[in-house]
């Protein structure tokens, strides 16, 4: 395995604690040059979110009443976040003046490792900057989610085929990597991702992890996926509202409320905004490159036949006899195998 270690800069903001850890974990050249680690079964994509996991994982106390929006990169969670936000706040904020118009979704419900709890924060969780319910999002596998997996809060997932989620992170990725660089090749990122080596990953165990969750824990865990959710938002901002026990009143379903939350966070109403146009997110990557083409499908403008024999061959192994169906891939397999 090549060697790789954090430059120079990295290494003097990481705790002694961390250092050591880092030297006993396996690791692989990352998506955007820097090591990928290998802890706790995922794939950390940096030493310093691999430190504020370590400190969220030891000091962050769950609430009952927390939300936490959970995903894979690149899964639609801008939007979850911002429907996720909408809904619980639609009492407080009017359509025309929401923060959704002027701040980034990331900036209104924060990561857990990638906001709070990187470069040695020691988060303010005063009800001045959260107040109830707390919202949070995480890219976390479940099994590494500390107090929250013990805790009765909401945990809100988004689940996006992985054919459409590779093509959509290969993208985002190569406009974070540094220049002197170059772009990856989509045929290594490729052979990465079918190899279980994405950041976060492998894809199959994070998606499973969260979907096993939600047929044990049904009231705390709400699966959801993305291609369905474009199909028809309005039912599924239904089914999260009462999920999260805040639902829409008659009254407000007649009087246009779901539909106006809708229209707010909506791909072309955010690609749109100047907050998304400029400005800067987590790990210093630009919010406009959070929005691409938010499409169902356009995994076949990249796949070769060859790319799709092997994606659509990890997806039967890996997802087999799983209960779970994965929308908008090819045809050619059934993810479900009865025994």
């Amino acid at each position: 395995m090549p060697e790789f270690q954090p430059a120079d800069h990295e290494a003097e903001n990481l705790s002694n604690e961390c250092q050591e850890l880092l030297l006993s974990l396996p690791k692989e050249r990352g998506w955007v040059a820097l090591p990928q680690y290998l802890y706790q079964g995922f794939w950390c994509p940096t030493p310093e979110v691999l430190q504020a996991i370590i400190a969220f994982q030891k000091h962050f106390q769950a609430r009952d009443s927390d939300i936490v929006v959970a995903s894979l990169p690149k899964c639609g969670t801008t939007w979850l976040k911002a429907l996720t936000f909408a809904v619980v706040n639609r009492h407080r904020f009017a359509i025309e003046t929401h923060p959704l118009l002027t701040s980034n979704s990331h900036k209104l419900v924060p990561y857990f490792t990638m906001d709070l709890y990187i470069n040695n924060r020691v988060p303010d969780f005063s009800s001045k900057y959260f107040p109830e319910p707390r919202l949070f999002g995480t890219h976390l596998p479940y099994p590494s989610l500390g107090s929250v997996k013990e805790s009765n809060c909401k945990i809100i997932y988004t689940c996006r085929n992985p054919f459409d989620s590779f093509v959509s992170t290969w993208h985002f990725i190569n406009k974070a990597r540094p220049q002197s660089l170059g772009p990856l090749s989509l045929d290594e990122a490729f052979d990465r991702y079918c190899q279980g080596m994405d950041g976060w990953g492998p894809f199959w165990d994070h998606i499973l992890g969260y979907w096993k969750e939600s047929l044990k824990r049904p009231n705390n865990v709400l699966f959801l996926k993305y291609e369905d959710m474009k199909k028809d938002v309005v039912s599924h901002l239904k089914k999260l509202a009462e999920f999260i026990d805040c639902p829409f009143s008659e009254e407000e379903e007649r009087n246009g409320v779901i539909e106006a939350i809708a229209k707010l966070c909506s791909f072309d109403t955010m690609k749109k905004l100047e907050i998304n146009k400029t400005g800067k997110l987590v790990m210093d990557m630009e919010n406009r490159s959070l929005f691409r083409k938010a499409e169902v499908g356009d995994w076949v403008n990249c796949f070769t036949p060859e790319m799709e024999e092997r994606m659509s061959k990890v997806i039967e192994e890996k997802f087999g006899g799983s209960g779970l169906t994965l929308e908008g891939i090819p045809e050619l397999i059934d993810p479900v195998k009865q025994n």
